[in-house]
């Protein structure tokens, strides 16, 4: 996994640039991030499930690029304490894009479909490049019982600091919010595949908080 990783980032970012020691350094970089101790959900793992989710739409998504910027980039900064993580990870991603050769229209994008991870509204509308990021990022809601029980449990782990009272009281209302929503996924393609099992899988969640 973390071959093919490193391989699917160096051929993304050669495109905008010659400096191998660059391209290098930022995966050194993104790679420390996303397997710091505090990782057991939101991890390199959950970056490749993303990206080789990302391979089977890649026909319908408008900017390819910009949205696998995005997903490398969605999860940079992640502490449990803060709730600023997303807004962190795109002004990381900002600085770290602007010494490639991408163009401004192109940050921008990256800069909001980071931002909209934060509660997961399609911040730019018709655009199902958004719709695609959001529902690909809540994929795992919909999995089977068995992964989204490991799911759930490493979630727990990354927010270990707060005792149980805390954490189930917060857990129940974010996740009693996506059963409020009309749809938890926004595009056809995930509304069809998962979103029978993930209103499933929330309930029953709840139910064991």
């Amino acid at each position: 996994m973390t071959t093919w990783l490193q391989q699917e980032w160096t051929l993304l970012t050669s495109k905008y640039s010659t400096d191998a020691g660059l391209v290098s350094r930022y995966w050194k970089e993104i790679k420390t991030y996303y397997t710091s101790k505090n990782r057991h959900y939101h991890s390199l793992t959950h970056i490749y499930e993303m990206l080789k989710q990302a391979e089977t739409i890649k026909a319908d998504i408008v900017n390819y690029d910009s949205f696998r910027f995005a997903i490398w980039y969605h999860d940079i900064i992640y502490k449990a304490t803060k709730k600023n993580n997303e807004l962190k990870s795109a002004e990381f991603a900002q600085k770290r894009l602007k010494s490639f050769d991408f163009d401004e229209k192109h940050l921008k994008k990256v800069e909001i479909l980071i931002k909209s991870t934060q509660n997961h509204v399609n911040i730019l509308g018709e655009n199902k490049d958004n719709a695609y990021l959001l529902d690909i990022d809540l994929s795992i809601l919909g999995s089977a019982w068995n992964t989204y029980k490991t799911y759930i449990e490493n979630i727990r782990k990354e927010y270990a600091i707060y005792p149980d009272f805390i954490y189930n009281s917060g857990r129940k209302k974010a996740m009693q919010h996506f059963l409020e929503r009309e749809s938890i996924y926004l595009t056809d393609v995930y509304q069809k595949q998962f979103e029978t099992q993930a209103r499933e899988n929330i309930k029953r969640e709840i139910s064991l908080l």
